[in-house]
Order: structure tokens, then C-alpha cells, then sequence
């Protein structure tokens, strides 16, 4: 057992964990960092950075496959599967390597290893983690824990992932071999990411999703666009399915799926079957029985500080919250509360969503059924791509811009956008959202020409009935 006493102990190395860790650092805390993989946790090693390097990938084949239409000539053109992935997994490599780089500079602690909280001998004492390392254990001290263990792929009921025919992201991310074709369950982010990609690269692709449209969370108008833009690209769509039963036949998997209002079934066989059906919090293990920390739905309950115990916090995704930037803030929130300095809270109601699909989308705020439901007066406007004259020369004027506006104070209420560019065009209206910036204001701004964020501007002003370019 270390004499050392930690101020700070952060149990994952995520984008919530890494940065609360940094963010503590800064503030003069003495910190370490546990992670039992690869440091920058699965958002850096499995899940938004090399899905990002495999889209790209796709993006620059499509390129390649469409430059007749630019006037450019170009020979045969195929994807190099095995050289796609390695370029992934290299990029992940590359990232994961710089966390290390950081704490080294930040002077941070990183302890390779499974931590598990111990009982507190009492209130006045640090607390205990046992960190196990192959068939090595130490005992460290601290005075804050912050948890910040993520999440795993779960899957369904009765479907078993076997790793070879029946896999989850991380295994799609490293497949030898291109599949044929594929099933994918579920078409939330992940799952329409996935169809996305291996559709680019020539794989035959359907989605089975429970719901009645993809992407359910999003605003139903942009799910239509993205039927569509999927219909265009050969990517079939069962919505309102469920998938009753899939079954490994060694060089194949049998899927039946079938409508969860009646009627006739549908079998699928494919080369694979990715399940996309959400994820499950990484909580098993953790010492949590022993100091009362609480479970809500499967992920750890915190107060409105993250607090979940006495000098005990938890972050991302085993809270419940999903997204890699939202544990990104939070760890900094949880950081400057241990600090005791000023610590600005999270603004849960203007959280940027990103999906990385062809096309891209991008929503914060509310959508038009939730502005309903909350009776919300808004006034609503939208711009297609068709109309901007960057998105012609661009050669891609798939989707709009959609806007809502307080139809009252002005301010934004929400905004959901499927196209070119927008996952980096959602900073703005996310700004919008986070400040004193309404429909006038954002009009009043001038907006660069030619640019695919002039949707943003023509959208509002759409919604206040003076358009200028529809």
C-alpha cells in the first residue's frame, strides 16, 4: 500500500474521465487515473474516433467514385477493406498515445489496472481502491473518487453474440474480411454509422429497427430525409420490426424478424448480424454495495453535483448521459467542484447530437412534437441544401437546415439539420441556444459567402416570413 494520498483518483480514462483528471490537474490537485485498457477509454479506442476514420474513408471512396461529375477522369476504384481498417485502428492508436502524452504533462498518475472501491474505514479517512494488475494488487488513498467507467454494447434477449457472425461495434471496427452482406439491429447513431460505412463499401445492408423510423430520436422530418437519402443508396429499411430470432449457420446467420403490430415474417440471410441496440453501464465490480451508491435503470444515480456518496462522483455514460462531450463537460464540472472554485453547470438543455452518416445530422433543443407536448409558442423555418449556392458547388445538396424560434422572446427553442457540414454547422445554433442570441440577432449577423452556413440564416429567416433565397 502507497503512503501517497491522492486528492484525486478518476476510475476510467474516457472522454469524461481523462479530462476531469486533466481539469483537477490543472487546479493544483494531486491526481492519478485507473483505466483497465487503453487509455482515452472506449470513445478514443472503439467508438467516435476510428468510426470517424472508417466514414472518412467511405467519404473519400465516394468522392473517387462520383469525380466524373467534377471533371475529373479517374481509373477503376475499390475499397481496400483490410488498409481501411488499419487506418482506423492506427488513427485510435495514435489518439490513445496522446492522452498518455497529456497526463505526463499534466503530471497525473496513470495506474494500468481494475480498480474496485473499499470499504471507508470512516468518515475522516481517504478512501480505498484496490487496483488489480494481471495477478498484481495495490491499495491507493484518496480523498475524492470520480467515477467515470462508461459503458458496453448490450444486446437483446435471446440474441447471443458470438464474436463471429453475431458481433457488436468493436468487432465491426475489426473484421478481416468485408462482409457480403450485413443485418443491422437497431438505427439509432451507432447502427445508421454502421449501414452507412459498410454500404460505401459495397456491402449489401438492411436495418431492423423496433421503432417506426430511423433514427427515433431525432425530428421526424429528419428521419424521412434520411429514409430517403438511404433508399437512394441501396441501404433497406424495416422499421416497426423486431428481430425474434438470428441463428450462426457457420458461414452464415439466419435473422427473422417480423412486424411488432402483425403480420408476416421476414427472414434474412446475411453474412453478418451487427447488433446496435444500445449499451449497458459498466458498474459490476466496482465496491459500489459499500458505500450505498444507488443504481436508477442500470446506471448509477447521482444528486444534481454528480454527486453519488460522500466525496464520491460519477460522470458520462454509467450515469446515463451518452454522449462523449457531455462527460467531457462533466468532468470538468466535477473537477473545479473538488477544487472548490467557480464551477459552471452543465446545460442539459442545449446538448449538440451528432450522427456521422451520409448524409451527416445534427439536432439541440427541442423537436416540433416536444415544443408541442411543452406548449412551447415557436415559429419554425427550414432551408434545403438544394437552394445554397455552396452546396451546388459542392456537388451535395442533400437535406435542410431546420430552425424553431420562440415565437414570443425570440430565442431558440431548437434546431435539426441532415446534410453537408452539419455536425461542425450545430456550433453555432448551440451557441444560440447557450446565450442571449435570438432570431434577430442571428439574422443581424452576417454569415459568410459562399458557405454552407448561410442555411442557418436563410432557415430563420424562413421562420420570420422574409426569406430571401427560397
Amino acid at each position: 500500500m502507497s503512503d501517497t494520498v491522492y486528492d484525486v483518483v478518476v476510475i476510467g480514462s474516457g472522454p469524461g474521465g481523462y479530462v476531469a483528471a486533466i481539469r483537477a490537474a490543472q487546479l493544483g490537485l494531486s491526481t492519478a487515473c485507473i483505466e483497465r485498457e487503453s487509455l482515452g477509454g472506449i470513445c478514443l479506442n472503439w467508438g467516435c474516433i476510428p468510426t470517424k476514420a472508417l466514414l472518412r474513408s467511405a467519404e473519400v471512396l465516394d468522392h473517387f467514385q462520383h469525380a466524373k461529375e467534377f471533371g475529373i477522369k479517374v481509373g477503376s476504384v475499390e475499397a481496400d477493406f483490410p488498409a481501411i481498417i488499419q487506418r482506423s485502428r492506427g488513427i485510435a492508436d495514435k489518439v490513445s498515445k496522446g492522452i498518455g502524452f497529456l497526463f505526463k504533462k499534466n503530471k497525473i498518475d496513470s495506474i494500468a489496472g481494475t480498480a474496485k472501491l473499499l470499504p471507508r474505514a470512516g468518515a475522516w479517512k481517504p478512501h480505498q481502491l484496490e487496483v488489480t494488475t494481471g495477478d498484481a494488487k495495490q491499495v491507493i488513498s484518496t480523498k475524492h473518487v470520480v467515477l467515470a467507467t462508461g459503458c458496453r454494447a448490450r444486446s437483446l434477449p435471446g440474441i447471443e453474440l458470438d464474436g463471429t457472425r453475431i458481433i457488436e461495434y468493436r468487432k465491426a471496427m475489426t473484421l478481416p474480411d468485408q462482409p457480403k452482406t450485413m443485418v443491422v439491429l437497431g438505427a439509432g447513431a451507432i447502427g445508421v454509422e454502421f449501414a452507412s460505412f459498410y454500404r460505401s463499401v459495397g456491402t449489401e445492408v438492411t436495418i431492423v429497427e423496433f421503432m417506426p423510423r430511423l433514427v427515433p430520436n431525432e425530428d421526424p422530418e429528419i428521419s424521412k430525409e434520411l429514409t430517403r437519402a438511404f433508399d437512394k443508396r441501396g441501404i433497406k429499411s424495416l422499421v416497426g420490426h423486431k428481430l425474434t430470432s438470428a441463428k450462426n449457420n457457420g458461414g452464415k446467420v439466419t435473422v427473422v424478424a417480423e412486424p411488432k403490430d402483425g403480420g408476416d415474417k421476414v427472414t434474412i440471410e446475411a453474412d453478418i448480424l451487427l447488433v446496435a441496440v444500445g449499451v449497458q453501464a459498466n458498474t459490476e465490480n466496482l465496491g459500489l454495495e459499500a458505500h450505498n451508491i444507488q443504481l436508477e435503470k442500470g446506471y448509477i444515480k447521482v444528486d444534481g453535483e454528480n454527486r453519488c456518496g460522500d466525496n464520491l462522483w460519477a460522470i458520462g455514460d454509467v450515469i446515463g448521459r451518452g454522449l462523449a462531450h457531455v462527460a467531457s463537460a462533466e468532468g470538468v464540472f466535477v473537477a473545479e467542484k473538488i477544487a472548490n472554485v467557480h464551477a459552471e453547470p452543465v446545460r442539459y438543455d442545449a446538448i449538440p447530437a451528432c450522427t456521422y452518416c451520409s448524409p451527416e445530422i445534427a439536432s439541440v433543443g427541442l423537436t416540433e412534437e416536444k415544443a408541442k407536448a411543452q406548449s412551447v409558442p415557436y415559429k419554425v423555418g427550414k432551408f434545403p441544401f438544394t437552394a445554397l449556392a455552396k452546396a451546388r458547388a459542392a456537388g451535395d445538396t442533400t437535406g435542410f437546415v431546420k430552425v424553431l424560434w420562440h415565437a414570443e422572446t425570440g430565442a431558440l427553442v431548437g434546431a435539426h439539420l441532415i446534410g453537408p457540414a452539419v455536425t461542425d454547422l450545430i456550433a453555432e445554433l448551440t451557441l444560440a441556444k447557450t446565450t442571449e442570441v435570438n432570431a434577430q440577432s442571428l439574422l443581424a449577423t452576417i454569415h459568410a459567402h459562399p458557405t454552407f452556413a448561410e442555411t442557418i440564416k436563410g432557415a430563420t429567416e424562413a421562420a420570420l416570413g422574409h426569406a430571401i433565397d427560397l
